[in-house]
């Protein structure tokens, strides 16, 4: 055992370190394996694939011997608010508890940061979403005058749906870089500088994949100074890798470029180009552009595009729109041409054209044969085009380590769901990582004694147009019972907006129970209203959701007893990245269904019932309404893969075990009358 190892297990043990400074500190077996394997990819370098199930205390089991190692570190998480936690309270905790003097920083998006110079330009300009919107940009000012860091997540009213942020953050397109006039106060290059001072950095997987694909400096000049790379969440790499990995535009991104050449033309170079007209026209005929694309609302939000246009769209109406959209982008970028090298910012604002306008012609043409291509709609096009997976970027990554000092380095992947198949075999493949170790570690939480699943044996099939509407009255029943306390995870939004609307309506006259559902408020707001309805002592809430929803969840107590899921949630067949990762398994010989759908089914199943037990003392049920689990053989493969919950047989079971819950609730809720 080497000495690091040694040292992480004394911190570990139940009179270490951890147990006198973390009140609620638990010493565990399987945090102790993780640990320990930790410290010897630490010591030994390489690939290192762990599973460690909920209640493990995979956070610490990384972070222990990260921070006693000594070496240079980058942690990387799937969303802003892990990295804010991990950077906030669990490495600070560590760090009293062990006393180690490490530097540690905080990198996220430029997204993330006050721009100062655009937040004068709003003011000077008048470019707010509504001009009557002052109060906002008041709040905004104060704010910057006192902050540090320029952390956007510093201000609650800013969430991730705000009109504002697009306006006071850069882009790497319209960033003036040391050209900039607030250049020595920028928080961006702040945090990077910092960020290369530090020992530990904590970034977030799109930051990381972002900074790769475009050779920006940040994580791309911090990567080669680091002894490892620890991922967290991993089980989100290959989806949010590969959105940055290739290539895009949108209507967006010009539409900001063509303003801010106007502002800048008539600031400085007033009467040397027709700047208003010629951004006017590029307006207009990306309008044309837009309307071209009017998908349903509830269509596809990648639209498959395998050829010269994409599916729903006329091939000579999309490539003559496409043509009149470079036509109209390109005389933007003339115009510039002649007094570029007159001002920093025009010469920046031509270049940033230029780039746009390649970008554009190169959509022009056919799709490439090693990857896949599609289109958003909505409010904004935004064409795509990207790599089947993110193997190849790690497979170099990890071999551009193969010489000199950086030989050593480590690249962890952990999760508390990677599939569930043994060996990892599928997340490994995905991941390019053939050769790690691999280690698995279950649960330590009592599944049998702490919670139950229960699939409706007599249901409609998910295909049936009642589905929905049996599913809402199954939510409606016993969550009157529960007193509220349930999640309900849908796999698409009609299913949530039909679910939604049905359960309000069944619910009884004067019931007080509150039903949420998602995109009424703001994903922080939603959660905070569901914990603070069954904290009052009345009657509680249900929450209805998809999507971001399945993970990041965590209501432990009573707070949450019961968790629906409407049916398996495979990916839908006909997104283009689906569809395009099936044919080349079929290609392969291999039957895509099977090692594509299937686990890639389990592995988000378990991730939604993940959601029930939290902690060694929550107790609750878990609800599938798809009747495939138990009729088809597939099925009963992906319930075998969730842990091991007790089986409910029947309804009889079902309502029995929601009585028992009420009883350990503390709503005082009567389960005799049911809507």
């Amino acid at each position: 055992m080497s000495k690091l190892a040694e040292q992480v297990l004394l911190a570990l043990s139940p009179a270490g370190a951890l147990a006198q400074a973390v009140p609620e500190f638990r010493s565990r077996s399987g945090q102790r394996e993780m640990a320990e394997a930790v410290s010897e990819a630490l010591e030994q370098g390489g690939p290192l694939v762990v599973e460690a199930g909920t209640g493990i205390g995979k956070t610490y089991a990384y972070l222990l011997p990260t921070l006693l190692s000594g070496k240079r570190v980058l942690l990387s998480t799937a969303t802003k608010a892990l990295q804010d936690q991990l950077f906030g309270r669990d490495i600070p905790q560590l760090l009293r508890a062990l006393a180690v003097p490490a530097r540690v920083a905080l990198l996220k998006g430029r997204a993330s940061y006050l721009c100062q110079y655009r937040l004068g330009r709003v003011r000077q300009l008048g470019s707010m979403p509504e001009q009557s919107d002052l109060q906002m940009l008041a709040a905004i000012e104060r704010w910057a005058v006192t902050t540090r860091s320029g952390d956007l997540s510093e201000l609650p009213a800013l969430d991730e749906r705000s009109p504002w942020l697009p306006l006071v953050t850069s882009t790497r397109e319209n960033c003036g870089a040391s050209q900039c006039p607030d250049f020595a106060s920028c928080h961006v290059y702040k945090a990077r500088r910092e960020a290369m001072a530090a020992d530990v950095v904590v970034i977030n997987h799109h930051l990381f994949f972002a900074d790769l694909g475009v050779k920006e400096s940040g994580v791309a000049e911090l990567l080669p100074t680091v002894h490892a790379v620890v991922f967290d969440e991993a089980h989100q790499l290959n989806e949010i890798g590969i959105q940055f990995l290739g290539t895009q535009i949108s209507t967006g991104q010009l539409l900001g470029w063509a303003r801010d050449v106007v502002t800048a033309g008539l600031d400085l170079a007033r009467g040397l180009g027709a700047w208003s007209e010629l951004a006017m026209r590029l307006e207009g005929v990306m309008a044309e552009w837009q309307l071209l694309c009017r998908y349903a609302p509830d269509s596809a939000s990648r639209v498959r595009w395998v050829g010269a246009a994409p599916d729903g769209v006329a091939q000579a109406a999309w490539v003559r729109a496409m043509q009149q959209v470079v036509a109209a982008a390109s005389s933007l970028v003339e115009a510039l041409a002649p007094v570029a090298g007159s001002a920093p910012a025009l010469a920046q604002l031509h270049e940033r054209g230029g780039l746009l306008v390649e970008r554009l012609v190169y959509f022009g043409g056919e799709p490439p044969e090693w990857g896949v291509r599609w289109l958003e709609p909505g409010l904004r096009l935004r064409l795509h085009e990207s790599p089947l997976t993110i193997a190849e970027t790690l497979r170099t990554q990890i071999a551009s380590s193969a010489g000199g000092e950086a030989s050593q380095r480590a690249w962890i992947f952990t999760s508390a769901t990677l599939g569930g198949d043994p060996d990892l075999a599928w997340f490994v493949a995905q991941q390019g990582l053939e050769g790690a170790r691999v280690l698995q570690l279950p649960s330590p939480f009592d599944y049998a004694e702490q919670a139950a699943v229960y699939v409706p044996a007599v249901f409609p099939k998910p295909a049936d147009p009642e589905h929905s509407g049996r599913v809402a009255m199954l939510v409606a029943q016993s969550s009157f019972a529960l007193g509220g306390r349930t999640l309900v995870l849908t796999t698409s939004l009609r299913a949530m907006r039909h679910i939604g609307k049905t359960v309000r309506q069944l619910l009884p006259a004067g019931c007080l129970l509150d039903v949420l559902v998602q995109g009424d408020l703001s994903k922080k707001e939603l959660l905070a209203r569901f914990e603070g309805r069954h904290g009052t002592g009345g009657a509680g809430a249900v929450l209805i959701a998809t999507g971001a929803f399945w993970e990041g969840v965590d209501l432990p107590g009573a707070v949450l007893q019961q968790v629906v899921i409407d049916k398996i949630p495979f990916a839908p067949p006909d997104d283009p990245w689906v569809e395009a990762s099936c044919q080349r398994l079929e290609a392969q010989g291999r039957n895509a269904f099977q090692h594509f759908q299937v686990p890639m089914a389990a592995m988000a199943l378990k991730q939604g019932a993940g959601r029930l037990i939290r902690r060694e003392s929550d107790q609750g049920v878990l609800v599938i309404c798809d009747v495939r689990l138990i009729q088809m053989s597939y099925g009963r493969k992906i319930l075998a893969a969730l842990p091991p919950f007790r089986r409910l047989s029947d309804e009889t079971d079902y309502q029995q075990t929601l009585l028992q819950l009420t009883k350990v609730s503390t709503t005082g809720s009567e389960a005799s009358s049911r809507p």
